[in-house]
């Protein structure tokens, strides 16, 4: 397959998702294949030729300065040139307002060609959207712009050494000075492009406490620039994404300004949470693209076995090689419908509270699907491929090295399960569960084997939500997390159901469902 295939697909998967008629607004077809055309064009002639290299050469850090891998520079400027910053930014601001869908559908093309450098863009297409819901008017104005237009950069800084995933042990703090300035002074780390060559100026948006305030409470969110105070201490020896800098950086009395409210910095970072979410599923299904297209392409061309007496036959002809194809194959296609299925609702949120309540759902889903979804499915392009596969002749390898930190940022996926259970399940009474039921239902009522599916997913997660102990369901967050996976799966292949991919699935879906709630209901 070839990315122009892959943007093809994704034209495919938007138009068999029901929501996509109302989420596109005025964008016509023609104007959405040519944004796909063009997309996968930019990933195929400018961003793939950098990802074998940038792995090689990998980031490094030369006079307190971190210098990117040859070409990440010309290739942000092409990105930044062709408007594709600001793709679902807002218009009055510089983007283009197209549905997050398109960005949905566009991301994985660019992250198939190189996941390392699309994280720069990543982090500030986020920041632009943080700035513009929080800044005030004259810092929104000075930076969501600039970042739109790729003048500037930004990053997200929340981890310290001593808080990761718990937030409420940050220690960095911000104190007004005699003029009334903020000074920040603190360590952060794993910061994603925390220092680069790309741009010269680079807004890092960071938590910082304020008061004594415990846990959260005292957290205030602040834009510092990579001016005064501001070095970057180091950049991690990393399994994967190389080319990507993961940067400690140190602040000291670095001048700050304060975005929104003073002491709600928690609540007003997550506002991102839901494009962060999207961007690690777009990174698993680029990935995956990858994977998937490098072992189906050579179990063409390998040949192996088959009569001795005659030339040896393309290991595709071997039933098991078909198998594992299509194994991949099947959670790729699925995937895509599950990632459009969310960005489409995401886009309808802001008018439609049931979807809203949905969207919160799945993001812990796609997030967590998506990244597993790249490990694995380079996991079994790489066993295709045999003894080439665990070489750097081929990409496999790489690509499996990149994504095993997908299901690591942004929440583990013991983060996604607590959040996908305890918070978005259980809260309102179920109210969210209810909503994908309703949807589930109302799709497979004329697929049996899927409707069946659906039915026992109801009965497990009632069972869950029934148990009284709050313990016991933590620990059944895991199984319920991989058990909505199925039927999430199960529903949307009523949208492909005349094809083998889906088939292949409901062979197996009663008994991967069956699986995951015992595994939930196993004592730990």
């Amino acid at each position: 397959m070839t990315y122009r295939t892959d943007a093809a697909a994704m034209l495919d998967a938007l138009r068999r998702t029901p929501n996509w008629a109302r989420a596109r607004g005025a964008l016509d077809d023609a104007t959405l294949e040519s944004i796909l055309t063009e997309a996968a064009k930019l990933a195929e002639t400018v961003l793939d030729p950098l990802n074998a290299p940038a792995d090689r050469q990998g980031a490094r850090l030369v006079n307190g300065r971190v210098h990117t891998p040859d070409g990440f520079r010309a290739a942000f400027d092409t990105l930044a040139e062709g408007g594709w910053l600001g793709l679902e930014q807002s218009e009055g601001l510089g983007g283009m307002g197209m549905p997050l869908a398109v960005y949905a559908a566009v991301n994985p093309l660019f992250d198939r060609g190189c996941a390392a450098l699309v994280m720069a863009l990543v982090s500030a297409r986020s920041a632009a959207l943080l700035l513009t819901v929080w800044a005030s008017p004259d810092i929104r104005e000075d930076w969501v712009p600039a970042l739109i237009r790729g003048e500037r950069s930004a990053t997200i800084c929340i981890s310290e050494p001593g808080a990761g995933s718990d937030v409420g042990r940050i220690r960095t703090r911000a104190v007004r000075d005699a003029e009334g300035t903020w000074r920040i002074s603190g360590q952060k780390i794993w910061i994603s492009f925390g220092d680069h060559d790309l741009r010269e100026r680079i807004g890092h948006c960071l938590l910082a406490r304020t008061s004594d305030a415990p846990g959260t409470r005292g957290l205030s969110l602040f834009l510092v620039e990579n001016t005064e105070g501001v070095t970057c201490e180091r950049i991690e020896e990393k399994m994967g994404l190389h080319g990507s800098p993961t940067c400690a950086m140190l602040f000291e009395n670095a001048p700050g300004l304060l975005i929104g409210e003073e002491g709600r910095g928690l609540a007003q970072m997550f506002s991102m949470i839901r494009h962060m979410r999207l961007s690690v599923a777009c990174q698993g299904l680029g990935t995956a693209l990858r994977a998937h297209d490098v072992a189906a392409d050579y179990a063409t061309q390998r040949r192996q076995g088959g009569n001795p007496k005659a030339p040896p036959v393309p290991i595709i002809d071997h039933p098991d090689v078909r198998r594992q194809l299509l194994d991949m194959k099947h959670r790729i296609d699925l995937f895509r419908l599950a990632l459009l299925e969310t960005a489409c609702a995401a886009d309808l949120s802001d008018e439609d509270e049931d979807l809203a309540t949905f969207t919160a759902w799945m993001l812990p889903q796609i997030k967590n699907a998506g990244a597993e979804l790249a490990f694995d499915v380079a996991s079994k392009a790489v066993m295709v491929l045999g003894g080439a596969g665990f070489t750097r002749d081929y990409p496999v390898e790489q690509a499996l090295r990149d994504s095993r930190v997908f299901a690591i940022y942004e929440g583990t996926t013991g983060m996604q399960a607590q959040d996908f259970f305890l918070r978005q399940t259980l809260a309102n009474g179920g109210a969210a569960l209810d909503v994908f039921l309703g949807r589930a239902r109302a799709e497979c009522a004329g697929f049996p084997e899927q409707a069946a599916v659906i039915e026992e997913f109801a009965s497990f997660m009632h069972e869950a939500m029934a148990e009284p102990d709050r313990e016991r369901q933590a620990a059944m967050a895991d199984g319920a997390l991989r058990a909505g996976w199925v039927a999430i799966q199960a529903w949307l292949s009523t949208r492909i159901a005349d094809t083998p991919e889906a088939a292949f699935f409901m062979a197996s879906a009663r008994a991967q469902l069956a699986l995951h709630a015992a595994a939930a209901r196993a004592p730990v």
